[in-house]
């Protein structure tokens, strides 16, 4: 049977952290894979080979990073607990296409890529067992601005891998899923439950993969605009799709005027009595291509 990452099991975990005198620390989020199983389901899921540059955010002690090395061309982990660098020297350091970068990875841009030794680095996979207070974020964060991200495939919170996958009219779908979905589709999931962690944590876990994808038809200003109209369809989610983007133009500094939302909705071909839940993705973009013509 093959073992995809020594260091997936209880007793190993701990002896390591003993061995450099640490504790999990509950601050940061920190909930170590301990199944091996879950460990060769990622790799399954996000299929990295040779070919591909990785990156990773929270590698902890390098449950999974040691999982991914074997099959990667280059992987960058991000990670923000300083008192990790040493345990992962020891875990990682016989890899020589293991790279380390101590930053908050709220924090991270591309130029931050020069630290990788070699040709410039350019992640086409995201891959990682993200600290759950961050995920959504980060998810949406690094598709927007790292666009060499082909795929990301994740380990959060199942309640945020159902706001990724969300369609309309139900309660989990919302402005995140729509700027989401406008950059990438939900393509594979599994879930995990909490003994598959040390220490165990207080909420169901899934592993959600998204693929980029080109089949929408749209410029990055349109998509920005489209995200610009969920940001306002849901500024109350239960007042009309009208009534709510109303409030939203209503600001100082906002691209349109409130009283122009009655004839953008008409330009859309939306009833303005909706609610902004009901609202699919293709209404979002044609939404957004109305106000780049009433911005002109």
């Amino acid at each position: 049977m093959t073992e995809f990452s020594p260091l997936a099991k209880p007793s190993v975990t701990r002896t390591v952290l003993q061995r450099h005198g640490l504790a999990t620390k509950k601050a940061l989020g920190q909930n170590f894979l301990v199944n091996d199983a879950i460990i060769g389901k990622i790799c399954e899921l996000s299929e990295v080979c040779g070919q591909d540059d990785v990156l990773e955010v929270g590698p902890g002690i390098g449950t999974l990073t040691v999982a991914l090395l074997p099959r990667a061309n280059r992987v960058l982990s991000v990670e923000r607990d300083r008192d990790l660098p040493a345990v992962l020297a020891e875990t990682c350091g016989a890899f020589d296409n293991f790279t380390l970068l101590q930053k908050d990875a709220l924090d991270l841009r591309e130029e931050d890529f020069a630290c990788v030794p070699g040709d410039p680095f350019a992640p086409n996979k995201f891959v990682a067992n993200l600290p759950y207070a961050v995920a959504a974020t980060l998810v949406l964060d690094y598709f927007q601005k790292i666009e060499s991200i082909q795929s990301a495939t994740v380990m959060v919170q199942s309640e945020v891998a159902d706001r990724m996958s969300a369609k309309p009219a139900t309660k989990e779908y919302g402005a995140y899923t729509v700027k989401l979905q406008l950059i990438a589709k939900p393509t594979g999931r599994f879930q995990v439950s909490p003994n598959n962690f040390f220490p165990p944590p207080h909420v169901t876990s899934s592993v959600i993969r998204l693929d980029r994808r080109d089949d929408l038809g749209i410029t990055p200003d349109e998509a920005a605009a489209a995200s610009m109209m969920a940001d306002a369809a849901f500024t109350q989610r239960r007042k009309t799709v009208a009534n709510s983007m109303k409030q939203y133009f209503s600001r100082p500094q906002s691209p349109i005027d409130a009283t122009d939302v009655p004839k953008m909705m008409q330009s859309a071909g939306i009833d303005a009595r909706r609610r902004g839940e009901t609202l699919g993705l293709e209404e979002f973009i044609e939404l957004g291509r109305c106000l780049l013509r009433m911005c002109k």
